[in-house]
């Protein structure tokens, strides 16, 4: 199971920091990414981090400005979101994957007014 966290409302420039708590399978075997949808959007990926943390990547869109980590002893990700623009408005959601395996948290609402 996996349950991100940590969204919330903050204006333009502001910062956000969402954790992803991972449950019930071996989480230093998977990748984990973040994914996100706006209103009126597709879903997208804006993050995916390899298994040790040693190979990240980055929609472009948010290169510089957020940055994914984990912590495996703990089974934790996180996405620490800085320089936050109205457009980053979305349902944020944290993935694990390991073919053939997949799951998908609940999400959480990040909101950036203007």
């Amino acid at each position: 199971q996996l349950q991100a966290s940590g969204g919330g409302l903050v204006q333009a420039g502001g910062s956000l920091r969402l954790s992803c708590t991972a449950s019930g399978f071996t989480f230093d075997a998977f990748e984990i990414g973040w994914f996100r949808q706006g209103p009126g959007k597709v879903l997208e990926g804006v993050s995916c981090i390899s298994r040790q943390g040693d190979n990240i990547r980055y929609l472009d869109s948010v290169k510089g400005r957020f940055t994914a980590s984990r912590d495996n002893a703990k089974n934790m990700a996180y996405l620490e979101m800085n320089s936050l623009k109205p457009e980053d408005t979305a349902v944020y959601y944290c993935n694990a994957k390991r073919f053939p395996y997949e799951y998908w948290g609940q999400g959480t609402q990040v909101t950036v007014s203007s």
